[in-house]
């Protein structure tokens, strides 16, 4: 089990730097499937489910888990079955562990369906 699912998003104000190249690499090892934007400011992954229903519950459960982590997604459900999440930490405008920590989280929710 990854370190990142013991974890939970802390609250960001801004203030602090993101993540560096090597830190985002070194996450990115704990959440196989997911990939960093050119300029390391975010991370994303696409998923495909059998249907429309499918692919709706697995956003709800996306919406309901970033609520209680207090870190919230972009999420496009597109072409009736797809999911695609990008995540980001609008207030450092980069990645930090919270992005990593959701990512984990959202692919123990994934092994579910």
């Amino acid at each position: 089990m990854s370190e990142l699912l013991k974890k939970h998003c802390q609250p960001c104000e801004g203030g602090l730097p993101p993540l560096s190249k090597e830190q985002a690499e070194n996450l990115l090892k704990e959440t196989p499937g997911w990939e960093i934007n050119s300029d390391y400011k975010r991370i994303n992954r696409e998923f495909k489910f059998k249907d429309f229903a499918e692919a709706l519950a697995f956003v709800n459960k996306i919406g309901a888990l970033a609520e209680s982590e207090g870190h919230h997604p972009d999420i496009l459900l597109h072409g009736y079955r797809h999911v695609r999440i990008e995540l980001t930490t609008h207030a450092i405008a980069g990645l930090s562990e919270n992005d990593f920590i959701l990512a984990a989280k959202i692919d123990k929710i994934l092994a579910k369906f």
